[in-house]
C-alpha cells in the first residue's frame, strides 16, 4: 500500500491514487494548485488523497504516446501546503511519479517509459530525488530505474 509521511510527526498515512472526476474540478484553485488544470481534461488527470479523506494533496496529468512507449507527465503538482520547507506531508510528488511508472509497465512492460519536461530549477532535483536521467528538454526513467522507484513507493 502507498502511503505518505506527515512531517511533524513521521507518521504515515495510506494513500489513493485515482482519476479526477468532473466535481473536483471544481475544488481546484490555481492558487492552491499551480496550474489551471481545467486545460488538462483532455488527459488522464489523476488525484492523490489519503484513504477516507476528500482533500487532494497532489495532481497529475498524464499522456500516453503509445508509439514511443512513453508516457509523459504534462503537469505534476502538490498543493500549496506541501510544498516547501514547512509543508505537512512528504512523498506526494514521488508517489505520483511512481505511480506514472506503474501504469508505463501496464502499458508497454519493461520497455515502458516516464517523461517529464520539468521548469529548469526542478530538473536536477528530479534527477536527483527520483532517478530520472536527462533526455535533453524532457528528463525521464526507464528500465531499472523505473522499477527502482516502484519498490521505493511500494506500487
Amino acid at each position: 500500500m502507498q502511503k505518505i509521511t506527515q512531517v511533524k510527526d513521521n507518521s504515515e498515512f495510506e494513500i489513493i491514487i485515482e482519476l479526477l472526476t468532473k466535481d473536483d474540478y471544481k475544488k481546484i484553485t490555481k492558487s492552491n494548485y499551480y496550474f489551471n488544470w481545467k486545460t488538462e481534461q483532455e488527459n488522464d488527470v489523476y488525484k492523490l488523497r489519503i484513504i477516507d479523506s476528500e482533500e487532494i494533496l497532489g495532481l497529475m496529468s498524464l499522456i500516453n504516446f503509445p508509439h514511443e512507449q512513453r508516457l509523459q507527465i504534462s503537469l505534476l503538482t502538490v498543493s500549496k501546503e506541501n510544498r516547501g520547507k514547512n509543508k505537512k506531508y512528504d512523498h506526494i510528488a514521488g508517489n505520483l511519479i511512481a505511480y506514472a511508472c506503474r501504469e508505463a509497465i501496464k502499458l508497454d512492460g519493461q520497455d515502458g517509459c516516464v517523461s517529464l519536461h520539468p521548469k529548469t530549477k526542478l530538473k536536477k532535483h528530479y534527477m536527483k530525488k527520483y532517478g530520472m536521467a536527462d533526455g535533453g528538454l524532457q528528463i525521464f526513467l526507464e528500465g531499472l530505474d523505473l522499477f527502482i522507484l516502484l519498490k521505493k513507493y511500494n506500487i
